[in-house]
Formats: structure tokens, sequence, C-alpha cells
């Protein structure tokens, strides 16, 4: 795909944007208009394959005062793309979000051809392999750090081109614009921008200097709407390993000035996460090691580039610039009254970002930090760092001066799903090897998700298991097979930031947000069915979720059918559904009366629980009892997870019927009643399961490994009658068992279990 640099001038000019395929379109954004400005015609340069020069398009474009405004292209795969017809409805779920398609040898490429043709004050570009936006995206201006290049970016420009307008500010390498006036430019920016859209935020991503630069705006402007993602910001400048090389460096002979990159190069980045970004995760070792050594062997040489992006002058006067920068955004951090998100690097050479990161923690009014303890200082350039996600996760991504879970949230990516879900998972994946099976609305069961609709609005009801534990597999089951986000009703706990430290890493409260979780609310529930979403609701709840010892499978849901006449409110089609297996991963040591018992920690609870947000305080019995705390549990040799849900209950058309409270809790009861009886019988027939334990699993992979896995062999045959034994016994049947145990299909069951477990021992 050629991907195309577009300039925008920081003077009095203004511009029109060219996309690809080299259509000219209005402009959206006019930088840094005035009276007497004048439109700037496109100065087009390419850079093919091999990453050279390949010629000038135009040799007549016209310059205003000094600024070229020109077209540069990228050594990614070619692909031609119009922009002008790229769609700006919803992403999909598991879009394509590009990362790992672009990496640190693209970037020293592309800046290499960059800076060949270099000059002119610093001013915008956009990459236009960030397409086109969607409707009403906030803007993004992306400030660099010493290479001035604002390529940095690059690992990035898909997924931020979906949600942002992306701006990227580039200093020539020959630029001596002072602190001040680099100032100046993004401040005008800002101010322009907020002019256009007063309703808007404005995101300033800041990586090292980029991070003084933006501090600094948010300074002077703080009563504009502004967002901060600071990469390693040099604030600590003060402090860095590189302030005693200042006087060997302006002493070093030009001669050896080659040297510097590649000494630069092991300071500022980790070599090693800058060469795993494009490595496809789940190679076996030895492919793994043979792709990471073919990545470092082409990004080694490329290195010596770096001599021609920071040349010893330029090099020098960075240096000098960064001191200035500390200084000036240091002393104005009091007045910084935006939201700020701090990206730290645990293996920061340059900078003390991780204690640099607790000092603007504290510092700042409203700040907060995300640590990567195995990335360097070019974080925004190596392996584990997708910025997007990290935007999405920590919910700073939205519209207007409040995050709104709805209206605000993206979907997860392709490459969100395979990090947090697939790989995430792997392991209680493999543990609890859930078996999942829905209801036909003919009451058939079968196996798979193939029962539950998936035109929403649509409202799965069903038990909570101790800490959530059916909850990942359930969620990745849906996004895999019916490829749909299930917007879940969560506790408030998830999403508090009170927790929060300076070291805090991407936590499983972060995966939360990002996989679609709403703090429990009413109006987010109406919201959700208004959208006609997929909404997973546990009326039990913490207490059910945080149950006692014996209470496993046991509903606690409160008195009132409210969300049945929600549901009939929008015409949602309701699905009852029960999960079993959390006695078969875990044994139960302490629960909540047992740790209350324990001196300090009975102490500890009940601070915490007074501190607590609470929900349904109004509510009697043990309904209302919604202590906060973390059972103590020991892991067992892992069973199984079961799941079963239930036939489709269609609420459309009975919208004045269920609006009678009398027949509303009469659904409600029923509902309930289900998804009890679902786990009864998950529970009396998981006993006759012969894969029920990991190590019949195993051994049963054992076999297939060993070449008894072919369509024809008789385990798939055997496999195959034993699933169709299941859907013939049913669950209607068990409903109605009340006689004889005993009948021909038991029989037959029995016979096929039997044939199982003999040859698990031949």
């Amino acid at each position: 795909m050629v991907s195309t640099l577009q300039f925008f001038p920081s003077s009095s000019s203004s511009c029109i944007r060219i996309l690809p395929s080299f259509r000219v379109i209005k402009p959206r954004f006019i930088t840094l208009a005035s009276s007497n400005s004048a439109s700037l015609s496109s100065d087009s340069v390419g850079i093919n394959g091999s990453s050279s020069l390949v010629k000038e398009k135009e040799e007549k474009g016209s310059v205003n005062n000094g600024v070229m405004n020109g077209l540069f292209g990228s050594r990614i795969e070619e692909k031609n793309i119009d922009s002008t017809k790229q769609s700006s409805e919803d992403l999909d779920v598991l879009w394509d979000d590009g990362y790992g398609v672009n990496s640190v040898k693209d970037y020293l490429d592309i800046a290499k051809d960059m800076v060949k043709l270099d000059g002119g004050p610093p001013r915008w570009f956009t990459p236009l392999e960030c397409g086109k936006p969607l409707k009403n995206s906030p803007v993004l201006l992306f400030l660099p750090g010493m290479d001035g290049i604002g390529l940095g970016l690059i690992l990035h420009h898909k997924a931020l081109g979906k949600a942002f307008e992306v701006r990227c500010m580039h200093i020539p390498t020959n630029d001596r614009t002072p602190f001040e006036g680099l100032l100046k430019i993004v401040e005008d920016a800002v101010r322009l921008e907020h002019s256009l859209f007063p309703n808007r935020p404005i995101y300033l991503v800041g990586d090292s200097l980029g991070g003084c630069l933006a501090l600094s705006v948010a300074a002077r402007n703080p009563s504009i709407d502004l967002v901060l993602i600071l990469s390693n910001p040099a604030t600590s400048f003060g402090k860095s390993q590189l302030q005693p090389l200042l006087p060997i460096l302006e002493a070093l002979p030009n001669e050896l000035h080659i040297t510097v990159p590649y000494l630069l190069s092991f300071v500022m980045g980790e070599p090693v996460k800058m060469a795993t970004v494009n490595i496809e995760k789940g190679l076996s070792p030895a492919k793994t090691i043979d792709q990471l050594s073919e990545n470092l062997t082409g990004l080694l040489p490329r290195l010596s580039g770096l001599a021609d992006i920071i040349p010893k002058k330029a090099l020098l006067w960075k240096i000098k610039l960064l001191n200035s920068a500390a200084a000036y955004t240091n002393s104005r951090l009091h007045a910084v009254k935006a939201e700020v998100l701090v990206l730290a690097s645990g293996k920061d050479n340059m900078l003390p970002s991780g204690d640099e990161a607790q000092r603007l923690k504290t510092s700042l009014k409203n700040c907060r930090v995300r640590y990567f303890k195995d990335n360097g200082h070019t974080l925004l350039l190596e392996d584990g760092v997708n910025l997007l996600s990290v935007i999405k996760a920590t919910r700073m991504y939205r519209h207007s001066r409040r995050y709104d879970y709805i209206s605000d949230y993206l979907p997860p990516s392709m490459s969100e799903y395979r990090k947090f879900a697939v790989e995430g998972n792997a392991l209680f994946r493999t543990a609890a090897s859930a078996a999942m099976f829905s209801t036909l609305g003919d009451g058939k069961i079968v196996r798979g998700l193939e029962g539950v609709p998936t035109e929403g609005p649509i409202l799965l009801v069903g038990y909570h298991m101790l800490m959530g534990l059916e909850l990942p597999l359930l969620i990745e089951e849906f996004l895999r097979v019916k490829k749909v986000m299930v917007r879940g009703i969560a506790h408030p706990i998830l999403f508090s930031t009170k927790s929060e430290t300076a070291k805090q890493e991407f936590s499983g409260n972060d995966i939360v947000s990002l996989f679609g979780a709403v703090p429990v609310s009413a109006s987010y529930m109406f919201k959700l069915l208004s959208t006609n979403s997929i909404v997973l609701l546990y009326p039990g709840g913490a207490r059910e979720a945080l149950h006692r010892k014996g209470e496993e499978y046991k509903c606690f849901w409160p008195d009132q059918p409210e969300f049945v006449r929600m549901a009939a409110q929008f015409g949602a089609t309701i699905v009852p559904f029960g999960a079993v297996g959390e006695d078969d991963l875990a044994q139960y040591v302490l629960d909540y009366d047992d740790q209350m018992k324990i001196p300090f920690l009975g102490d500890f609870w009940r601070e915490q629980n007074e501190q607590a947000i609470k929900l349904r305080a109004d509510a009697t019995g043990e309904v209302g009892n919604q202590n906060m705390f973390i059972p103590g549990l020991l892991p067992k040799i892992p069973g199984r997870l079961y799941y079963l849900f239930g036939k489709p209950i269609e609420t459309k058309g009975k919208k004045k019927e269920l609006k009678d409270r009398d027949n509303a809790n009469v659904l409600y009861l029923q509902i309930k009643s289900e998804v009890e009886n679902m786990m009864s019988y998950l529970v009396k027939k998981r006993e006759e399961d012969p894969y029920r334990g990991i190590v019949e699993r195993t051994f049963r992979l054992t076999l297939r490994f060993r070449g008894f896995s072919s369509e024809t062999d008789s385990t798939t045959r055997t496999q195959e009658l034993f699933d169709r034994c299941q859907e013939i016994q049913g669950y209607n049947r068990f409903q109605e068992e009340t006689k004889s145990k005993t009948t021909e299909s038991d029989t037959l069951f029995d016979s096929i279990t039997l044939a199982f477990l003999n040859l698990g021992k031949s």
C-alpha cells in the first residue's frame, strides 16, 4: 500500500488535502490560515520498494515562505485505495487495525528519504495510510521526539487513522526553531482546531521532547479540552544519561559521528522489542528465533541512516533543546488541568521514565500511568504497545467532554482479539476446555452457539460463577463463532482508578473496558438495548460471583423484574443460560465469613467495604449483602466448564403485556427457574462426560497426534455418536424425567461411554 505523507505548512497558508489515488477533495482541516494565505500546490515525490527516490512528478511545486508541500511514499505492501469511498460508519467487530504491518525498519527507510528533501520551518503532515476516519472523529496531533521526523506513530497509523484525524509534526533536520517557537506552532494549531470544533477534545501525543510540548500547551490553555498521551516525556532530561555526553559530542570529530547513531539506538530503544513487532505470535521457538535474527540483521545496517536523520550539529542542538524544554515545562506543571496518560518504560536507558511517571502522577491533577517494564525509550516503535488499545482500555477515547460507554466505545480489532483473547486466555482455555450448548427454537439442544440469535437487541441472562470464571471463554466464543461483541454489565469497582499506581501495567480492568463492559446502570442498559446490542446481565451480581462455600450454582436474584420490562420496551430477545464447573477448577478454602474471623484480614476487608461503591443498599436479605473480598482458592487438577443457553424468549410485541408488573414477574420467575434447571442438568450430565478431566482430554489429544484423528477413524465416529446421544437425551427429557432412569437411550449412552473408556485403556 502506498502511504503518502501530505504536508501542511505551519506558516500562514491554507492547504488542500490529497488522498490516495491522487484525488483532491475539499479540506476538512485548514491549518493556521490567515487573510493573506494562499493555497499550495503539491510537489509529489514517491519512494519505491527499494526506498530509492523515483522522481519528482512536478518541478513547479510552489513554495510559500520556504515551505515545501510534498508527498512521500512508504515501503509497505502496495494497495490502491480511494479514501473517498471509505465508509465512515461504525467499525466492525474484529476489524483490521494494521498493527504489525510496519516496523522500525520502515521508519528508518522513510525517514532517510524524507531528510534528503528537507528544508523550511516545522510543519504538519498526515500519513495517508491513516485513511479516512470515522465520522466526527477528534483530531490527534503527534509531537515527535528528538529525531523530529514525525514518523514515531508509523506502527499505529492505520489504527489511529480510524479513530482520529491524525496530524504529525515534522521538524526539519536543519531547523533551529527554539522551544518557544515550536510551542507557538502547536498552540496555534490547537487553538484553530478548538475554534472550529469547540465541543470536541484535542489529543496531543507527545514522544519525549513532544511530551514537553504537550504539557506546555496544556498549561497555557487550561480552558481547552485536551487529552495528553505522553510517551516517556523528557521532563526528566536533567537526570538523563545524555547530559554528561554533551561535551564529548561537541569535541567528537565529524568523521567519528557515524558511530553515534549506533550508540544512540541502543540507549534510546530496545532492539529486540523493535525487531519482534511483525513476528507472528504462536510460532515455534525455532522459527521465532530465526525470524528475530532475520529482523535484527535487516535492522542493524539501517541504523547508519540515523547519522543523516540526526547529524552532529542537529544532535547537539536537540540536546540543548531538550534542556530548555524540560526547564520550561517543569515550571508550569501546576497549571496543567488536562487529562493526562503517561506511558513509561522500565528499560529506558535515556531517561529515568519510571521515576518520572511517579512524579508526574503526583504533580498533575488528573494523571494516570501505564508502565511497560520490558520496553525502552522509543516505546511507540516497539512491540507490545498498541497505542489505540491503550487509549481505548483506559477509557480516554471520547468525542465530547465526558466519556460515554456506549457512543465512545470502539469494538476490539483482530490484533486485540488475538493478543488478549486467544493468547491471553490460552492457558485457561486449555485447562477449562469449555463445552458450550444452545437450544434451537424447536427445543433441540445442539453443540455450539447455533441456537443463540445475533440480531439485536439480545439480553443474555444467567448465573455468575465464582470470580466470574465463566466470562473470558464466553466472550471469546461469541467473538470467534458469531463475530459479535457481547456488552457485559459489570460492577463499578472494575472501572475505578483509585487503586492505580505509577507502576500500573496493562491490567485485567483494562481488558474489561477494552472488551465492552459497562458499569451497572439502568441508563446504560437502556442505551445498549436501544442500539440493538447483545447485553450480558447477571441479576445475582457481586453476591453471586462472591458467594460463600456451599453456595455454588445458587441464584441470588432480586425480587424486581425490571430487566424483563426493559427488554419488552425494545422488543429484545431474552436468552437464559446456565454455567457450571467452578468446583472442577478450584477448591474453595476461605470465603468471606472465614476471612472476617482472621485478625488484620477481617479489619482490612471492613475498611475496604466502607469505602467501596454500594449497590443494592436498599435491598433486604442476602441480595443486599454486597461485601467485596477475594476468595481464597486452591487450584485443582482442571475439570471442565459447561455452558447451556436456553430457548430464546421473544418479547417483541409484548410491551403492553409485560408493562404489567405481575405479568413481568411471571416471566422473570420463569427465566430464573430455567437458569437453575439448566445448571442442575449440566451438573448431572457432566458426570457422564468421559473427557471431563484434563488427563482424559490430554490422552485423547495424544491419540490424535499419533495418527488417530482422521475424519473416518473410529474415535471421530464414536464422538459424533456421543454428541448425538447428548442431543437425544436433551434438556427437555431431563426436565420431564421423574420415574425410571434406565431407558433405552440411557443404555445406549452408557455403552458409548464405556467404549470411550475402553479405547482410552487400549
